[in-house]
């Protein structure tokens, strides 16, 4: 009584050959001098590291360093200080 399909040892759907082997390592926007994490009034730049419903989003989703992930969210609770992004957004059910 063998399982047919099992989430270990089962066979592997939608990769191709080689696994992860196609994916980009993740590079920090801020250590390549792409942005700039000083200024908190720029709430475009802040929005871009926060999800719908206004939490910051973690570095594994981002790529950002652990360096700057501890500057940005410093930013982005300063921002929300000054209500230039909001602290909460309001939940949507379906």
């Amino acid at each position: 009584m063998a399982r047919e399909s099992s989430s270990r040892g089962g066979p592997r759907r939608g990769r191709g050959p080689g696994g992860r082997r196609g994916r980009r390592p993740k590079v920090c926007p801020f250590c390549t001098g792409e942005l700039e994490i000083t200024n908190y009034h720029d709430s475009r730049m802040v929005r871009r590291f926060i999800s719908d419903t206004a939490k910051i989003l973690p570095r594994r989703r981002t790529g950002v360093c652990a360096k700057h992930q501890r500057r940005l969210a410093t930013t982005v609770k300063r921002a929300r200080m000054l209500a230039l992004v909001p602290i909460t957004e309001k939940l949507v059910r379906k």
